[in-house]
């Protein structure tokens, strides 16, 4: 009996007449592809502007990559990119207490930014950049805030609104950049909202003011009103006072001329004589009396024996 050995290629036989040990290697050569593959597309990273990144080999900080093309080891090393950019944190609505005991919610804005040298904490502290906000820069904000704005009445919170914000910015700052690798650049407080049974009370009081200030006003006005009506008194008082010690002063320089012309004419009279025959005699207009006394003498026809 004769023997005959066949095979039976449909069953040793894979996809394209390939044995097992064909699709073997063809599925190492693919593996190896996509890893060699992904290895080089894993290799290179690049840090945009405004970021750093932090690279990890195996779990563990190796180093901080600056902006640009970079290169990392595949499948052992991981970039995490941190923003170091400025950032804006508002904070809706603070619930706090004025010194006098005012209840007011406010709105506060905070700028701050990562330091570029200590991305690194940023990761190995905390995990991420929101688990810092949440954990650091919220508490520290919400807690300094009330402290500072707790100095304040609710009126000077509002007449040195300035002071207030600048105080709770310095303060907010050494919180917050003491011990954390966040830097706070500034604070602004953007609005303050008090009870509404206090703003009524504050609106009731700013009218009373004003009219208070009007009223002093108008006093103002009529002092001044007053105080040129005497002015203008004591102005006409004074020139007719003047006026009339003109007139004095020239009546008596007057009466003091004619005194002195009497007295000039009464010593010439008394030094000579015949004065009064002669001033006759000027003034006699050469018409004698149709009418005389009898025995009488002529005018000014006295003639000297």
């Amino acid at each position: 009996m004769s023997r005959s050995i066949s095979f039976n290629t449909s069953e040793s036989s894979g996809p394209g007449g390939l044995g097992p040990r064909g699709l073997a290697v063809i599925v190492a050569l693919a593996i190896g592809g996509l890893i060699t593959l992904g290895a080089a597309l894993g290799s290179f990273y690049t840090v945009q502007p405004g970021e750093r990144t932090v690279i990890t080999r195996l779990g563990n900080i190796s180093r901080v990559a600056d902006p640009g093309l970079n290169f990392k080891f595949p499948y052992i090393e991981a970039a995490t990119p941190i923003s170091v950019r400025n950032h804006v944190l508002t904070f809706d609505k603070v619930q706090t207490y004025s010194k006098d005991q005012q209840p007011a919610d406010i709105r506060v804005s905070v700028n701050f930014e990562i330091a570029h040298d200590g991305v690194a904490e940023v990761l190995s502290e905390y995990g991420s950049e929101n688990a810092m906000i949440d954990r650091v820069l919220k508490p520290r904000v919400y807690s300094t805030f009330k402290t500072v704005f707790g100095q304040y009445t609710a009126v000077t919170s509002i007449q040195e609104r300035a002071k207030l914000n600048a105080d709770v910015s310095d303060s907010i700052a050494k919180a917050v950049n003491s011990n954390s690798p966040i830097r706070v650049t500034s604070v602004q407080i953007e609005n303050i909202d008090f009870s509404d049974a206090y703003e009524k009370s504050i609106e009731q009081r700013m009218l009373a003011e004003v009219e208070v200030q009007k009223l002093r006003q108008n006093a103002e006005r009529e002092k001044v009103q007053a105080e040129i009506t005497v002015t203008v008194a004591r102005a006409n008082a004074d020139a007719v006072r003047q006026k009339a010690m003109a007139e004095a002063e020239a009546t008596k320089l007057r009466g003091n001329a004619e005194a002195e012309a009497i007295r000039a004419r009464g010593a010439a009279l008394r030094d000579n004589p015949a004065l009064i025959e002669l001033v006759q005699a000027e003034r006699w207009n050469g018409v004698l009396p149709t009418q005389m006394i009898p025995n009488s003498t002529v005018p000014f026809l006295n003639v000297g024996k």
